[in-house]
């Protein structure tokens, strides 16, 4: 964790394209926090579950679905905890996926299993794209969370 500036306090995950697109992965200015597109990545930038791909280039099939999306949600939760914030501090998610049907079955599974509870308290919106950052990229996932401000002395 970093201080950009004094209004704003920055996490990242050391991956490439941190520097190469020139980002910063989550950002927290005063009670917020801003958790940029989270993919199906380990420490290392290596995409977990990615899709198989056709001659041009595309997804053959959504299958890796619900692991990318656990993945994703799971890199979520670690820049949450370099603020000292869970899941359940998130107030609001957007989903962005190649495939709104598959991510639906398994956004519906996952998300009750990372927020650990049938129905989240947390706005959510669901949205079907054409491409990604990466080919084998079928889901991506941003956050937005809300910390308990210290009650003034």
């Amino acid at each position: 964790m970093a201080m950009t500036n004094s209004r704003k306090i920055i996490a990242n995950h050391g991956v490439a394209w941190e520097g190469a697109f020139g980002y910063a992965q989550a950002l927290q200015v005063k009670d917020t926090i801003y958790i940029s597109g989270q993919l199906s990545h380990n420490g290392q930038g290596k995409l977990i579950a990615p899709a198989a791909l056709n001659d041009q280039g595309r997804p053959v099939d959504f299958m890796q679905m619900e692991a990318q999306i656990r993945q994703t949600y799971v890199n979520a939760k670690k820049l949450l905890a370099e603020f000292g914030a869970t899941l359940d501090d998130v107030v609001e998610e957007t989903l962005f996926v190649l495939d709104v049907p598959s991510a639906f079955v398994a956004g519906s599974q996952v998300r009750k299993e990372m927020y650990g509870t049938d129905t989240p308290t947390v706005a959510s919106n669901l949205i079907g794209v054409t491409a990604l950052a990466f080919p084998e990229q079928i889901v991506e996932i941003t956050f937005r969370a809300v910390l308990d401000m210290p009650a003034a002395t």
